[in-house]
């Protein structure tokens, strides 16, 4: 394994959610009493934690392929990559967007990779790939 990252929800939003959790349980605690809302913060709570881990955004990088979540890539149709910096990948997800293009990104990311296809009969143009160390990443997959 030459890279692997591990792109995970910040605190920061698991804390909003988990506030806007504990607005729904005060409504049921109020309306129906203590055990209603006992189970539900139990069940929003695991669940909130299943959530936590399940949409991590896992990229993999070894001697084969680019492994991005499900999706991955021989090394043999990857083309040119570049690491972009927040203006750039602003510009790329919105402005400057194809609409074919493969999308790995994560909205409190402000960085990313780009990766370019260079497979013929693939109608995706380019692969955006969210990164806490694009660098790192462009740089394992010109190795």
């Amino acid at each position: 394994m030459r890279y692997r990252e591990v792109i995970r929800p910040p605190l920061w939003l698991i804390a909003f959610v988990y506030f806007l959790f504990l607005s729904l349980v005060l409504s049921i605690w109020a309306a129906l009493g203590n055990t209603p809302a006992l189970l539900i913060f139990i069940v929003l709570t695991c669940w909130l934690v299943i959530l936590y881990f399940r949409t991590a955004l896992i990229i993999e990088v070894d001697e084969k392929e680019l492994r991005v979540g499900r999706a991955k890539i021989q090394h043999r149709y990857i083309g040119e990559a570049l690491a972009l910096t927040p203006s750039e990948l602003k510009l790329t997800r919105t402005r400057d967007a194809d609409p074919s293009a493969f999308l790995a990104i994560r909205f409190w990311s402000s960085t990313a990779a780009k990766v370019e296809l260079a497979d013929d009969r693939d109608s995706t143009p380019y692969w955006l790939i969210t990164s806490n160390n694009p660098n790192k990443l462009v740089e394992a997959l010109k190795n």
